[in-house]
């Protein structure tokens, strides 16, 4: 049998994530993603109501249009975890291929919610909750797996493709949490049985290659906005939190220390919204009694008022708006257009990291001049990664031992570092570690 990879999306960027996996005539998609920078600079696109080739064309979306080169029939798109990177264009996408799309529970209704929203394509492609440890059969030669794993959004996994030549690997997103602050960690024995069983190729993110050591627990992060956000238990200004609103293990923590020091945590903003409702509704997390959530701006509003008449010591806002984003509630309160606004001693904690391309670094400097010209105090870097460092890429080698390795999810110095890196390791480039670009195939032998 043939296996071929086709690299998609997300091979020359970080985003817009699309892996298609050949195995004979029958294909296996994996993320359809969008790269939410390049919308960014399309400041008047409306996503919902634009065709899939305009968004290709500002290289919003993948560019799937070579997979109308490959031989075969798509057999189910494969989503590891909810992040709009990994499953932001399957509205735009998913209605060309007559498969199933394959997801986590927790993914999978987030990806209901999307397509819900869109006014340009109709799609009716059966949604598919698998959950971590089950597998689901595609077809007499093909087996989808998924493993569990840890990443910086709940319920998410490893997918793994079963084939008569050995497994494919597929771990764009993850990290090795051995105390995560909710779920399990990762399934360390099935990699390892994996690894015996037989990997062909190994698809793995290469985003921090280059940061030695291990990737810090969410537990330390847990800790540090802890240690921060308690130490002004008895404050009377104003405290605000932005984070990715997707983390829900962190919102959680917010939250929880809100409630420890008697303020009262408000989840501010459309994303806010959707992520904590549906993880509170599946189940997946219990927020404080205390917690509210506002999505609607009018309501946003209307609850900003009502924190200002009433005192800003006695809630906590976790808003969005971290990468300084046009729009966002955070960069509306920095620039003075909200009921609530910034004042002299009122604390700015950022609970994220900066995305690293030079549109985030100028806009989040921008919001923090705002901040610090309103006499607002700012406490950076209260994060930890949700990506793989090089220790944890070094132990998931050793226990999977692939044939190939094809690096991915990130830009080209990214995957060069992951070649050497593996070169380090016994692999040689263009034989057995293969870098990639958008577009490229390869036939593994």
């Amino acid at each position: 049998m043939e296996i071929e990879i086709i690299a998609v999306g997300g091979y020359d960027e970080v985003g817009r994530n699309m892996t298609a996996v050949r195995c004979g005539k029958e294909i296996v998609i994996f993320d359809m993603g969008l790269r939410l920078d390049q919308l960014m600079i399309h400041e008047d696109a409306e996503v919902d109501e634009m065709h899939s080739l305009d968004l290709i064309k500002i290289k919003a979306i993948p560019d799937d249009t070579i997979l109308q080169n490959v031989a075969g029939s798509v057999k189910a798109i494969v989503c590891s975890h909810g992040h709009l990177d990994h499953i932001g264009a399957i509205p735009k996408l998913a209605h060309r291929y007559k498969a199933p799309i394959i997801a986590t529970p927790y993914a999978t209704e987030l990806i209901r919610q999307q397509i819900s929203g869109e006014r340009k394509f109709g799609v009716s492609n059966r949604l598919f909750a698998l959950k971590a440890g089950q597998r689901y059969t595609l077809s007499p030669n093909l087996v989808l797996e998924f493993v569990r794993t840890q990443h910086s959004i709940i319920d998410t996994v490893t997918p793994v493709l079963h084939t008569p030549r050995g497994a494919i690997v597929y771990a764009c997103d993850f990290k090795f949490d051995r105390s995560p602050v909710i779920g399990e960690p990762p399934d360390f024995a099935r990699f390892r049985q994996i690894g015996k069983e037989g990997v062909l190729a190994l698809i793995v993110e290469s985003t921090y290659i280059h940061r030695p050591g291990r990737c810090p627990s969410e537990r330390i992060a847990r800790d540090l906005v802890r240690d921060v956000i308690t130490s002004f238990e008895d404050d009377k200004n104003g405290i605000v939190v932005s984070t990715f609103s997707s983390h829900i293990s962190r919102v959680k923590t917010i939250a929880e220390c809100a409630h420890e020091i008697g303020r009262k945590p408000v989840f501010l903003g459309r994303s806010m919204e959707k992520y904590s409702v549906t993880a509170e509704q599946m189940k997946f997390v219990s927020f404080p009694s205390t917690a509210s959530v506002f999505g609607n701006r009018k309501t946003v509003d209307r609850v900003m008022r009502r924190m200002m008449k009433e005192g800003k010591d006695k809630f906590l806002p976790i808003v969005t708006g971290h990468q300084g984003e046009p729009g966002s509630i955070l960069t509306r309160m920095a620039l003075g257009d909200t009921p609530l606004t910034v004042g002299k001693g009122d604390k700015v904690l950022f609970s994220a990291n900066i995305i690293p391309n030079p549109m985030n670094v100028g806009q989040r400097y921008r919001i923090e001049q705002f901040i610090r010209k309103a006499g607002g105090r700012i406490f950076e870097d209260l994060h930890v990664s949700g990506h793989a460092y090089r220790e944890d890429h070094y132990e998931f080698l050793q226990m999977l031992n692939p044939q190939h390795i094809i690096p991915a999810h990130a830009d080209l110095k990214m995957t060069a570092g992951y070649a050497e890196f593996a070169g380090d390791l016994g692999y040689t480039a263009n034989n057995d570690v293969h870098p990639m670009q958008n577009g490229q195939r390869l036939l593994i032998k």
